[in-house]
């Protein structure tokens, strides 16, 4: 076992090094440089935000090889708006009040099936006042949505179209703390 081998998570300042995280999300993702320049400016505004804290998984030799952020959910922001009325349809709404928004996880696919995942999101929703979480995720059966699914998220909506993206998202909801 090397070094790069153990995976332990901790404070991110997500300002300092959003080009780190990008380049994992990124990689996983299979962005493009116009895409990942797109997404570093919503990064930098989330993180203005009011409550917005960040955790990333690092390598024994400091590696960023994941991370997490997000934020209690305000339904002036842009994500809410989408969001509301998909919910509103099914009387779900209100989990748009006094919750923690999840806006970004994501891990280098090295590390992925490791727990890594699970560890980011259940610390940064541990350290959240809210009695409950909300996310999106792109809709169809995913090791990302079995992770949810396994920590207690449910589906609230399916089938939700975000204007910039091509393919739909499901927002699901978990009380918190999430599920062990």
């Amino acid at each position: 076992m090397t070094q790069d081998d153990v995976v332990t998570i901790g404070p991110l300042d997500l300002a300092a090094h959003v080009d780190e995280a990008l380049a994992v999300q990124a990689y996983a993702f299979g962005l493009s440089d116009d895409e990942v320049a797109v997404r570093r400016q919503i990064v930098l505004r989330h993180l203005t935000y009011p409550g917005a804290r960040a955790l990333g998984a690092y390598t024994g030799s400091g590696r960023l090889v994941g991370f997490v952020y997000g934020m209690p959910n305000d339904r002036a922001h842009w994500w809410s708006t989408v969001v509301e009325p998909y919910l509103r349809t099914r009387d779900l709404d209100w989990w748009l009040d006094d919750s923690f928004v999840i806006t970004e996880l994501h891990v280098h696919p090295r590390y992925q099936n490791r727990g890594v995942g699970r560890s980011l999101i259940t610390a940064i929703t541990d350290s959240a006042d809210e009695p409950r979480s909300i996310l999106s995720a792109i809709d169809f059966d995913s090791p990302a949505r079995g992770l949810y699914r396994s920590l207690g998220y449910q589906d609230l909506a399916r089938q939700v179209l975000f204007p910039s993206a091509s393919r739909p998202y499901a927002v699901m909801g978990a009380a918190l703390p999430l599920r062990r």
